[in-house]
């Protein structure tokens, strides 16, 4: 549930010199020191996005302290801690890369093809090994390839769980009341019937609310796409299914059928009229007394952590129900990636900090929920939560709506006490979903830049109207692929098709 990160425009060409003389075990084993005698350290600047209230300085100089007591000791290195709020995030960093202003360490979000291409991030591949082995080993190769270009490594992908279920989360009370059974609601388009029940009981209601600008949510119930490197918020050439055919989205029935049914929702006042344009989320909106529900996308863990859910949603008890499956592709990989930025002047002791939010349980929790006793407490049964009297929107410092989005997600402590089965269960997960044929794949932007600024326009004039229903698809659905082919779309996806068929030869594989 995040924003589409704004693109780079201009290309960003990084002067790295850099003289081989250590091995990163080397360059740990050197200890310098300043003229009174201190010893001196590489600093690291850290910036990673938080969707929680930025803490003020003095808090966060806390947490910062408590970190480099554990990287001046493993390391050799201080971190400065850099947290960007989400709705900021990518044009900051980019604006500050650009400027030459130190960033090390940032997230690439749904632009890690973007990053690479504009030489914005350092090659990992010769460092891995020495600076980052257990991350390596952690998330194993096929994981690892998900961020590579020309069989080098760019970036580092979140541990999570990459599969990622669409769902309804809705308010258990007005279901309860309107004796509504969720429990027969097993698509998107069973909602409709719920959706107008709710209506005829409160009519001042608009009972669904968008997960994001742009979206109503039922977008991503589309089942088994591989969006080839772009993301669900601007489809450039998509596969479906085993098929290795590289299609334009916009032309396909489900697409089609999806935007019909959300202008049926819109019509009858059954989604926030705004939806494409607003700025609020939806756990905002879903505060409010005037509504229902909305649709994301969750590890299905979902189920356990409710009640972290509902404290952010306004307090309200909240229900989820399943509106598909869980599909493994190179996005739901790469679309959450850490990058060491090309014009880093420590590269290594970047990544060696890294390497420890995969591998370090201290250093992963400092980072999501703070100090504890201050921040948080950890129960009995060894599960974190707030301190009696505080709550996500008081403590002096949390990050927790961070959690999978930074290092290793199955380090941190679970909110609830059954929470850590549901860890390794979703570990499991990770080895056992269903994956796209062409997972490991990533597309290679540079040869239609032109084309792909052109059409990422064009996208972002028609899209987000279409899939909040206050267009009719009916008649802009051919004026949106007439403007796409005009800008180019036919030879991005002409571009794919050809990358993605000498992936396949690469492989072993057999295109379709």
């Amino acid at each position: 549930m995040r924003k589409g990160i704004k693109k780079v425009a201009v290309v960003f060409v990084a002067a790295i010199v850099t003289v081989i003389f250590f091995t990163c075990d080397n360059l740990d084993s050197k200890e310098e020191y300043s003229q009174d005698g201190a010893k001196k350290y590489d600093k690291i600047v850290f910036a990673y996005a938080t969707f929680n209230a930025l803490p003020e300085e003095e808090a966060l100089q806390t947490v910062e302290e408590a970190v480099n007591k554990i990287t001046r000791e493993k390391i050799g290195a201080e971190v400065k801690l850099m947290p960007i709020a989400i709705a900021d995030y990518s044009s900051y960093v980019n604006m500050e890369l650009q400027s030459g202003s130190q960033i090390d360490i940032y997230q690439t979000f749904g632009s890690f093809n973007e990053y690479v291409s504009n030489n914005m991030t350092y090659d990992l591949t010769n460092i891995m090994e020495s600076c980052a082995p257990k991350t390596k080993q952690l998330l194993g190769e096929e994981i690892l390839s998900s961020c590579k270009k020309d069989e080098k490594i760019f970036g580092i992908p979140a541990y999570k769980p990459y599969g990622l279920v669409p769902m309804l989360i809705y308010k258990r009370e007005i279901a309860e009341k309107l004796n509504i059974d969720m429990t027969k609601i097993k698509s998107v388009y069973d909602l409709t019937s719920v959706l107008r029940k709710v209506k005829k009981e409160y009519p001042d209601m608009e009972p669904l609310v968008p997960v994001m600008q742009g979206t109503a949510g039922a977008n991503l119930c589309i089942q088994d796409v591989d969006y080839l490197t772009d993301d669900y918020n601007s489809p450039k050439g998509i596969i479906m299914g085993q098929d290795m055919t590289v299609i334009d989205y916009y032309g396909t029935d489900e697409f089609k059928n999806t935007c019909n049914l959300v202008r049926t929702w819109y019509k009858e006042g059954l989604i926030v009229k705004d939806a494409a344009t607003t700025t609020s989320t939806s756990r905002e909106l879903m505060s409010l007394d005037k509504s229902f529900c909305y649709i994301a996308c969750y590890s299905s863990s979902v189920y356990n952590g409710l009640e972290a859910l509902e404290k952010q949603c306004g307090g309200e008890p909240l229900g989820a129900v399943q509106l598909g499956e869980a599909y493994l592709n190179t996005v739901s990989v790469n679309s959450v990636t850490w990058a060491v930025s090309s014009t880093s002047r420590i590269p290594e002791t970047a990544l060696k900090f890294l390497d420890l939010t995969f591998t370090d349980e201290d250093i992963i929790n400092l980072l999501i929920y703070g100090i504890e006793g201050r921040d948080y407490v950890i129960s009995q049964d060894g599960y974190a939560m707030y301190p009696e009297g505080k709550d996500a929107f008081n403590v002096p410092y949390t990050a927790q709506l961070s959690c999978g989005i930074m290092g290793n997600y199955f380090l941190v402590y679970p909110l609830t006490a059954s929470g850590k089965e549901y860890l390794k269960w979703e570990e499991e997960q990770n080895k056992t979903l269903k994956k796209s044929p062409a997972l490991g794949f990533t597309f290679d932007s540079s040869s239609v830049k032109i084309e792909y600024t052109a059409v990422e326009n064009v996208i972002q004039q028609y899209l987000p109207a279409l899939l909040c229903g206050s267009v009719d698809p009916q008649t802009i659905i051919p004026e949106f692929k007439e403007n796409l082919s005009t800008a180019g779309l036919d030879n991005i996806i002409e571009a794919k098709q050809e990358q993605l068929n000498e992936w396949v030869a690469k492989n072993n594989g057999q295109v379709k």
